[in-house]
């Protein structure tokens, strides 16, 4: 696009395609851009799988004017990804299926968009396999839509099939046509009283944000066409209403009815960024939503133009810009200049963080930015090879760049790379992904649990090492008292050695061998909450040194743990699960089936509709809870923990036995 073409008013503007797993988004992405001339290749590598896993962008021009479309992942454990885009599109297209049973899938992306204040519109998909009422759906949608739900369009059936619409406001009725536009067609004389409830339901809504429109209802006036589109556009732009419109994306049945929409009542760019308060004065100002390493064009920084423009070459955040990228064909095509309203692909920004705000001067205060969720699913990975180590660093290093809520860390305790992330399928796309881009076979298993160990009883133990190897020997004389302590209280050392029995300069070394030593107990965990009293000894005055002390101290402390009752301790987590309020009860059984402690429940905070159920629950059994809690909950259970404490290990499947 040129900067006269932009001139002349091809306002670039953008949109982002949201909705559950199957609903058809990634479809009605295609149907949308090759509506618009601008069919997308698909490729076949794993970035472009069935399921989508991350953020797709698309360009095309629909009637003059420049579009960037982004197909976002549906998979709740994508989710961060369709914030991500939320974040910088003019407005979210929300799509999902024509059964009302399923509107409680859409629940919490409409409650993402209501609260970051995105304007959507809702596409009714796969009309085609409707088999109730719509208005049936739109009800069952509109319980967890906080802005009302205006139908633009009623169904015409011929029997069972679902075979084209009406339009409420310009009265026109159009059939379905396979890969065709819809056909112009008379309004069947049987549609048009329900034609005419969805409108009078349409305007009582529109006209409560509109006096004159309110006057012309009360008066049995019906208002022009104009006036309602008017009104409509209005509403719709501020995020007053919300429009709902049906078809088949597969059938590229009421596509181009949905562009026509889109580019009636899609905010403008400078509306846009009025809403996220960014002044409409100033130097070029871009925001990096997704972060893509590339093999042929290396880093891609995918930003939103929020102001002004941008050419390549140009200095940002103290990197020179190595190139703008669109996707018109859903491949990178190099282009020399990039205008306020576009989503495009920055190259070269080595070091921009996703979320990173830019400008020339570098000097741009930062804009608000989805925080990533917390890990609720773990794997430990290790590498086929070892020679690939070092490579599995780096890879891992861009792919956590690529995708903020997954995590990667190394567990002190148990040695372990843990790989984390949103579910198994987000972890899986993640090894995928490292085989083919990065030709890394891996090992994956079940984290081990770092455990510790306690003792129940207190022990006297009294051990001596005497080694006489010809020339000085080793000696050391240890009497110690092991001693259990409060849970959380760690460990402790003491001497108590009067008389000189042990030198004093000995006596530190105890100390550093009694705690080394319970590092590893009986059980092969460390040992927590214990002290370690030095009693008595004796000492040789040639052949007793510092390390003599400390053999005969780990002596003492293997054999006096061994004889101390020892007990394995598991950690416990405070966990709060999150499920729609009908779901509660099998929450409860999920967490009480897994050894779990349950502490109450109450309503979620600032979600109608939705309970909280706190528990504790051993780490041990929490590694796939998040699996059977979505199972169970048409996907969309979550939880949140925290580590609370260390309990005695009673039951449940530890990865290490205790004997």
């Amino acid at each position: 696009m040129s900067a006269s073409a932009s001139a002349n008013g091809n306002r670039p503007r953008s949109i982002a395609l949201v909705g559950p797993y199957g609903s058809g988004k990634s479809t009605l992405f295609e149907a949308l851009m090759a509506a618009a001339g601008s069919p997308v290749r698909r490729a076949g590598d794993a970035r472009n799988r069935a399921m989508s896993t991350e953020l797709r962008l698309g360009h095309c021009n629909f009637m003059g004017d420049e579009w960037s479309i982004l197909d976002c992942p549906g998979s709740i454990e994508f989710a961060h990804e369709a914030c991500c885009g939320l974040s910088v599109v003019d407005l979210a297209v929300v799509v999902c299926e024509p059964n009302a049973s399923r509107a409680l899938t859409v629940a919490p992306l409409l409650k993402t968009l209501a609260d970051e204040g995105v304007p959507h519109i809702l596409f009714v998909n796969k009309i085609d396999t409707l088999e109730g009422r719509v208005r049936d759906t739109l009800s069952a949608l509109q319980a967890y839509s906080k802005y009302p739900l205006v139908l633009r369009q009623v169904p015409i059936r011929e029997g069972e099939k679902v075979t084209g619409y009406v339009d409420v406001v310009s009265d026109r009725a159009y059939l379905y046509r396979k890969g065709q536009p819809s056909e112009l067609v008379q309004v069947p004389s049987d549609m048009e009283e329900r034609e005419k409830e969805a409108l009078t339901a349409l305007l009582e809504v529109l006209a409560d944000h509109d006096d004159a429109l309110l006057e012309k209802i009360l008066e049995d006036v019906t208002p022009s066409s104009q006036e309602i589109y008017g009104q409509l556009h209005k509403d719709q732009v501020s995020g007053a209403v919300v429009e709902v419109l049906l078809g088949s994306a597969e059938n590229d049945n009421g596509v181009r009815r949905l562009w026509k929409a889109l580019r009636h009542d899609t905010p403008e760019a400078a509306e846009t960024a009025a809403r996220r308060d960014i002044e409409a004065d100033g130097e070029p100002l871009a925001q990096v939503f997704k972060t893509v390493h590339a093999g042929h064009t290396g880093k891609l920084s995918y930003a939103r133009i929020w102001r002004g423009q941008l050419k390549d070459g140009v200095t940002l955040a103290g990197s020179r810009l190595g190139g703008i990228y669109r996707m018109p064909n859903g491949e990178a095509t190099k282009a020399a200049e990039a205008h306020m309203g576009e989503l495009v692909a920055l190259g070269r920004l080595e070091s921009v963080a996703t979320g990173a705000t830019l400008s020339p001067s570098g000097s741009a205060e930062a804009l608000p930015f989805p925080t990533p969720p917390e890990p609720v699913y773990a794997m430990a990975i290790t590498t086929s090879d070892r020679k690939d180590d070092v490579k599995l660093s780096g890879a891992l290093q861009k792919l956590a760049e690529e995708d903020a809520s997954l995590v990667v860390d190394h567990d002190q305790d148990t040695n372990e790379t843990v790989l984390r992330g949103q579910g198994e399928i987000h972890l899986n796309a993640t090894i995928e992904h490292l085989a083919k881009a990065y030709n890394l076979k891996l090992n994956t298993a079940k984290p081990q649990v770092a455990c510790r160990e306690t003792i129940r009883r207190p022990v006297h133990q009294h051990a001596r090492l005497k080694r006489q190897t010809g020339g000085h020997g080793q000696f050391a004389d240890v009497k110690i008292d092991i001693a259990p302590r409060e849970r959380g209280e760690g460990f402790q050392f003491h001497d108590k050695i009067v008389g000189g029995a042990v030198p004093r300069q000995y006596i530190p070394a105890v100390g550093e061998a009694a705690e080394d030593a319970a590092k590893k107990g009986p059980f092969g965990y460390p040992v927590v909450d214990i002290s370690v009293t030095l009693v008595d000894g004796t000492f040789h005055s040639v052949d007793s040194s510092d390390m003599a002390f400390k053999s005969a101290t780990r002596m003492a402390m293997a054999e006096g743990l061994a004889k101390a009752d020892p007990v394995l301790l598991e950690p416990i987590h405070h966990v709060t699960v999150s499920v729609p309020n009908e779901f509660t009860a099998r929450a409860q059984r999920l967490l009480t089936g897994r050894r779990g402690q349950i502490l109450g429940y109450a309503e979620r905070p600032g979600w109608t509709g939705w309970d909280d159920v706190e528990a504790l629950v051993p780490e041990a059994e929490m590694h796939d809870l998040i699996i059977e809690l979505r199972s169970q909950t048409m996907g969309l259970g979550s939880f949140r923990r925290r580590f609370d404490h260390l309990a005695e290990a009673r039951g449940g499947k530890l990865e290490r036995a205790t004997a």
